[in-house]
């Protein structure tokens, strides 16, 4: 296992795609996302992330679900890493779809916090240390307090590293101490990723390796030059792609997310704007909004 954790840490870095997943009359619109995941990879964007929250898993059926990763894996062939969404509230459910990502190809999994049922912090560790075990596949533990109520503290976060394929963290806490604070207590080869577009440029700064990002979907182009500019400790010419994009990041959270985000592709021509209930069409006003911030980012 340890040559596959070697390699993932060593892929996984840069601007890393939180996917839309694209409906049509209902269903998922295969020959949409096949095109967005083309047009990601053309632009630059170092990895590919299917059926997150972005992707709309909480609605997608486990047919669906399963589907969307063989897709992403089959569009991708090998060209970006492909960190396939595992996550769930029962760890059975979770080891599951990670068993799943693996027999797919998928290079990694991306396991969010158990929501809901408000674990411990043993029991957040208890339940990676079971996906471990279980499934001999790199896994990236995705910590987003703000949807999931808790919050695996940076003690519990270095138990969970230990882990034999816990190779890194999604962390999406929007603290900007965290990442030092982490990579003090998880050692420098654990890879963290920002879960927050807007924080991603101070995140870097603390040691951070990229950003999984919901506004990659829109201005991928960007989002990747901004991260190899990060990554290249250029942080001036960063923060200039920052301030063009600081906008779009603010107004792709207006409503609830994807709502925004689908509604920015569709301006694109990517997609259809179409979401599933209990999402709904996003209001006048914030259409207002997404079109302000993608005309000043330059995209429309």
């Amino acid at each position: 296992m340890s040559g596959r954790t070697d390699e993932a840490r060593a892929r996984i870095k840069g601007s890393i795609t939180a996917l839309i997943t694209p409906f049509r009359e209902g269903r998922v619109d295969d020959d949409a996302f096949k095109k967005i995941v083309e047009r990601q990879i053309a632009e630059g964007t170092h990895g590919l992330v299917p059926v997150g929250t972005t992707g709309e898993s909480p609605t997608l059926s486990h047919g669906e679900h399963m589907h969307v990763v063989e897709l992403c894996v089959q569009v991708a062939r090998g060209r970006v890493p492909v960190i396939a969404g595992a996550g769930s509230n029962s760890t059975a459910e979770a080891i599951q779809l990670t068993r799943h990502a693996k027999s797919a190809g998928a290079d990694a999994a991306l396991v969010v916090t158990p929501y809901y049922n408000k674990p411990t912090q043993e029991g957040l560790f208890r339940h990676y240390e079971a996906i471990s075990a279980a499934v001999d596949l790199p896994v990236i533990v995705y910590n987003i307090p703000g949807r999931c109520i808790v919050d695996i503290s940076v003690e519990t976060m270095a138990r969970i590293s230990a882990l034999p394929n816990v190779i890194g963290v999604k962390d999406a806490t929007g603290n900007l101490a965290r990442p030092s604070q982490q990579r003090l207590a998880s050692g420098e080869a654990f890879v963290q990723l920002s879960g927050e577009d807007g924080t991603a440029l101070g995140f870097n700064a603390h040691g951070g390796r990229g950003c999984i990002s919901v506004t990659s979907n829109l201005a991928p182009r960007l989002c990747a030059d901004f991260q190899n500019a990060t990554l290249k400790g250029d942080y001036a010419a960063a923060l200039a792609i920052q301030d063009r994009l600081m906008p779009l990041h603010d107004a792709l959270f207006c409503e609830a997310s994807p709502g925004p985000v689908k509604f920015g592709a569709s301006l694109l021509g990517l997609c259809a704007p179409d979401t599933r209930l209990p999402l709904v069409p996003i209001a006048e006003s914030s259409k207002d909004k997404v079109r302000a911030a993608m005309k000043k980012a330059g995209l429309i």
